[in-house]
């Protein structure tokens, strides 16, 4: 399992169906998280090769909108063969380029392939409807049709995972598609584009561009680029989202989280203890999905801090790549100096440090960005830490009287991506689903991730748009809805 990838790459773009190297003078090292090594290096690809390759994507448009889409999912199962043949491969590279496990590679992998499967399915999805006399000898449709070239940004965390809630969908819709990766994390999908350029998919269809904001740009501002859709930090998620608004682009914006746990005393204790733990630590703490907050109702205050105190404390933190290892590092050393320094501030501002991953040193791994899992008690609700995502392993909790105080705790968060409860009573379950203002909802659930099936919610600073990422909210993303009213003649007067 330790087996590692090839170093010294000069990661190439993907434009037209061939490979290109950037004619960049500004590339970036690619740096294994656990090693501190430098594994590859990727271009800050110009605007000047961005629009060759809206260019190729427009260009492909014009036959690949007409292809059925029988056809066009045809190289989707292809691909989703593909994908499943070379888990282990695709697994191996996120470990080295992401930091985070293994096993937590090939997981997101599964999530990949499970929305290929369902964009298979976009024969009977993009469907439209009709209505014959809507008035008298006048039928009525609607039918769903392509944008053109759409683009997708896309952020280190899941370097595997997320840019299949856009791709698989886009081009089964009979859209052209640009995917520009987090340019830390650029090997998995270079290869996945190795694995599409043998699905059969026609030249131009499928492009990957490199590089940082001179690609960002790029894309939000030429006029044959239609959809953006991006994933990262709320601030970005803003700007990404203004300024395709403003360019009269369709966007879907997926910002930061703050995500909530409620555990109330009727809880399995033990069952919440072993979930939250992975939902808090899993992936280092750097999923927009992860339980940041655990908000504590009467005798469960104690009887979770010491169990999930213990837990945390027991997980082994070292290389993704070797056996036993159950959470990596984060993904660069100013994400550990960041996570450090807000911890400090918790604890200048009150909170009570009960694990300290601080300072952390793995064998062998000495310059490696680790910071094992921490959890603070009794954070202040004026506390900086209270409203900001630390995005890693770090776990505050704070106590609320009964559910209703610690509804209004979530309420006051400025994010809306997950929120969960672990209890025992339907009642609660049911006021908490009711009243939880947050996008995602889990019931004894620590990561409620959508199934590909159904969209990726978010609210209020977490998401910025009207349709979200995967299922049927795809559909209507990537299509436009057009309403044909036809006349030809009042069939009950005439005679043939």
């Amino acid at each position: 399992m330790s087996e590692a990838i090839a170093t010294g790459i000069r990661v190439q773009n993907y434009i037209n169906g061939r490979w290109v190297e950037s004619t960049s003078s500004e590339w970036r090292d690619v740096i294994n998280p656990a090693t501190a090594e430098t594994i590859a290096q990727t271009p800050l690809t110009t605007a000047v090769e961005v629009v060759a390759a809206i260019e190729a994507a427009d260009t492909a448009f014009r036959a690949w909108r007409c292809t059925p889409p029988e056809d066009r999912i045809q190289p989707l199962f292809k691909l989703k063969q593909l994908l499943e043949d070379h888990v282990d491969e695709l697994g191996r590279i996120i470990t080295q380029e992401n930091g985070k496990t293994f096993a937590e590679g090939k997981g997101e992998l599964r999530r990949a392939i499970e929305n290929v499967e369902v964009a298979c399915g976009i024969p009977m999805m993009m469907q439209g409807y009709n209505l014959e006399d809507v008035a008298r000898g006048l039928d009525e449709m609607m039918i769903r049709q392509p944008l053109g070239v759409v683009a997708a940004i896309t952020p280190s965390n899941f370097p595997g995972m997320i840019p299949f809630w856009f791709l698989p969908y886009a081009i089964a819709t009979g859209n052209t598609f640009i995917l520009k990766p987090s340019e830390r994390v650029p090997l998995t999908m270079k290869r996945v584009f190795e694995l599409l350029d043998q699905t059969g998919l026609p030249k131009g269809v499928v492009n990957l561009v490199n590089g940082g904001k001179v690609v960002v740009d790029a894309l939000l501002d030429h006029p044959k680029v239609r959809a953006i859709s991006f994933v990262g930090s709320t601030p970005i998620a803003k700007y990404v989202y203004a300024r395709a608004g403003a360019n009269g682009k369709r966007a879907q914006c997926q910002g930061g989280a703050k995500n909530h746990v409620i555990v109330l005393p009727d809880a399995d204790m033990k069952m919440a203890t072993q979930i939250i733990n992975d939902s808090a630590f899993g992936c280092a703490g750097q999923r927009c999905l992860a339980v940041s907050v655990a908000v504590t109702i009467g005798e469960a205050q104690k009887s979770f801090r010491d169990s999930i105190t213990e837990a945390a404390a027991s997980l082994r933190v070292g290389n993704g790549l070797e056996e036993g290892v159950q959470m990596g590092p984060l993904i660069t050393p100013e994400s550990k100096s960041r996570v450090e320094s807000l911890i400090g501030i918790g604890e200048r501002e009150g909170a009570k440090v009960l694990l300290d991953g601080r300072n952390a040193k793995i064998l062998k791994h000495e310059s490696g960005n680790f910071v094992k899992p921490t959890i603070l008690d009794e954070v202040p609700a004026s506390s900086e830490l209270a409203d900001t995502e630390i995005f890693g392993p770090v776990l505050s909790l704070v106590h609320a009287r009964d559910m209703n105080e610690a509804l209004a705790f979530l309420e006051r968060s400025k994010y809306g991506n997950q929120a969960s409860l672990f209890t025992s009573s339907g009642a609660a379950a049911r006021q908490f689903r009711y009243e939880a203002p947050a996008g995602n909802i889990g019931i004894n659930i620590g990561v409620a991730a959508p199934m590909a099936y159904f969209p990726f919610s978010g609210w209020k600073d977490s998401f910025f748009g009207d349709m979200h990422g995967q299922g049927r909210d795809s559909i209507e993303f990537y299509t436009d809805k057009k309403v044909v009213i036809e006349r030809w003649g009042d069939l009950h007067s005439r005679k043939f």
